[in-house]
């Protein structure tokens, strides 16, 4: 049908239909807002007017063509579900382990592992600053040899391992490596990711050793290293979830997190690399939030921005390099201990938004993550979430439903634009790390959150059960506790392993690794070397303080 006809009939019903039947209504409407979670507005009725200019070719295309706002793959679900994936982590190792192992018991078709907050900071699990967090918010890991019992038993030739660490990233990643040479798996078999997203770290989550410019060098060591002997690894897991648990906008997570990585291929570029050598093995992390249009936009947005840098801006040439492959994790901040079992109905919906988006690879968070590390019982449901959208919602059975959806295409371009406008200015300021040092994501993340938090304090946004339909009886579900003596055991387990240690071999490939890292070389080898004779992720960390300095945020707000 002709277009202007179209537009016509359209402006027509508004005319006649919509516009009188909502000035009859106009008390329903007194004070109210229409709008996302994110604050944009949200029309009353999409029509075609909201999609001109929008190309149904150039724009929205096909399932696996460029610009791949419909999906990475021609056939998405049908050909392959999306990977499933269950956050794991408490205590010692071999407490992992057995999760691990009853996960996949379970059906689930990766690892994903959480470390503790010492193993996440460069810190062992022996040091004082260490006491009292070993292994409670996820496992600890100080030597190869916890890695060894991490996975013990595990096909690491068969099975993808994602591992959630940034600053230690290099270390962890190196015993990983060391572990498989060790089993005598070859390297080209190793299939996973490791997040080692530095930037973000500046940017929300703050857990850091060194400042932003080393570390980013030592990233992209790492993406050397990857680029090279780990074909099928992810080497970065370009982090936006931690930035939108900050309490960004998608929007903002959108765009902090393509910039995040728009930064990594030009530090890549720099070392020498050849963009589509290292491109497609870049990999992406988005939260999923409550509101259900707005993160099936976000992501497709997310695929369509990406493959227009990475084909324009750095001339990738391979259409892997503009594809942006993602994981996704359901939002933990927006789970509540108030009501907890309510936070099944809220992972559902997330979950669902998140396939519907066109994700690859999903975490369904426990209802019992705002109280402590998940129950068996509660990670069981949590995965079987994910099992029940599969199997019985027929969300699978056609690429991108929602594809040509005047509102969903609508929403798609205006998040694409506002984040569009956030990566100009961040190029203002000369890139990532100079906006970084000057505090600016930090800041709009900032004005974010407490402009929400005002929100809910005014009840003009509402989560059930904490503002509104809220319940006095208290709900109680059982949790995960871990107990002194498992911190007591690890303890105990890494200082026996230092004592067995050869003390002199250690302190030469330690000397090595010093003097790479002051004569700006890739120390990935000189780490791998140094944790294959049990050098410490403390260890390696306090190196790198003295050799790169210590951080401090410069809280600029």
């Amino acid at each position: 049908m002709d277009n202007k006809k179209v537009l016509a009939a359209e402006a027509e019903w508004r005319k006649n239909v919509l516009d009188p039947h909502v000035k009859k209504n106009a008390a329903i409407y007194a004070g109210k807002s229409f709008t996302t979670i994110s604050d944009m507005e949200v029309p009353l009725v999409a029509g075609p007017s909201h999609i001109e200019g929008i190309d149904p070719i150039n724009d929205i295309g096909f399932p696996g063509q460029y610009p791949f706002t419909r999906g990475v793959q021609p056939d998405m679900y049908r050909g392959k579900l999306w990977t499933m994936r269950q956050f794991a982590g408490f205590g010692t190792p071999k407490d992992t382990n057995e999760r691990f192992k009853y996960l996949l018991s379970q059906g689930m078709m990766g690892l994903s592992t959480a470390f503790d907050m010492p193993s996440l900071m460069g810190y062992d699990a022996d040091h004082p600053l260490a006491q009292g967090e070993v292994g409670r918010e996820g496992v600890n890991v100080t030597t190869l040899a916890d890695m060894e019992i991490l996975f013990d038993g595990i096909p690491l030739d068969k099975v993808t391992t994602s591992m959630t660490i940034n600053a230690p990233a290099i270390v962890i990643l190196a015993m990983y490596v060391a572990l498989a040479d060790n089993r005598g798996i070859p390297r080209d078999k190793l299939g996973g990711t490791i997040q080692a997203d530095m930037l973000k770290e500046f940017i929300a989550q703050k857990e850091w050793i060194c400042p932003p410019r080393p570390s980013v060098k030592i990233l992209t060591d790492m993406m050397e290293f990857c680029t090279k002997e780990l074909p099928r690894w992810n080497s970065i897991s370009i982090s936006g979830y931690h930035i939108r648990e900050a309490g960004a906008t998608a929007a903002q997570e959108l765009a902090f997190t393509l910039a995040d990585g728009l930064t990594y291929v030009e530090q890549g570029i720099e070392r020498g690399l050849d963009v589509d050598d290292f491109a497609p093995r870049l990999s992406f992390f988005f939260d999923v939030h409550n509101d259900f249009f707005e993160e099936i936009a976000k992501f497709r947005a997310a695929r369509r921005i990406w493959a227009y840098e990475l084909k324009n801006r750095f001339k990738a040439k391979n259409p892997k390099s503009w594809m942006l492959r993602t994981h996704a994790q359901t939002a933990g901040v927006s789970l509540t201990a108030q009501q907890p079992v309510n936070n099944v109905a809220r992972v559902t919906m997330q979950a669902l938004a998140a396939i519907l988006g066109g994700t690859n690879s999903l975490h369904t968070n426990s209802m019992d993550e705002t109280l402590a590390l998940p129950t068996e019982s509660a990670v069981k449901i949590a995965l079987r979430t994910q099992q029940i959208i599969a199997e019985e919602s027929g969300v699978i059975n056609t690429v991108d439903p929602l594809g040509g959806s005047y509102f969903v295409e609508h929403l798609t371009t205006k998040i694409e634009n506002e984040a569009r406008a956030y990566i100009d200015k961040i190029y203002e300021f000369g890139g990532m790390l100079n906006a970084i040092e000057e505090g600016y994501p930090q800041k709009e993340i900032a004005a974010a959150a407490y402009r929400f938090q005002q929100q809910l304090d005014r009840k003009e946004k509402v989560i059930v059960g904490v503002n509104k339909h809220t319940d006095d009886d208290e709900v109680d579900i059982p949790i995960l506790k871990i107990e002194q003596d498992k911190e007591d055991q690890q303890i105990a387990f890494v200082k026996k392993t230092k004592k067995a240690r050869n003390a002199d071999k250690l302190a030469v490939a330690m000397r090595k690794l010093r003097a790479d890292a002051k004569a700006d070389k890739n120390i990935f080898p000189a780490v791998l070397e140094a944790v294959k004779l049990y050098a410490s992720v403390g260890e390696i960390a306090e190196l790198f303080r003295e050799v790169y300095g210590v951080y401090r945020d410069p809280a600029n707000f």
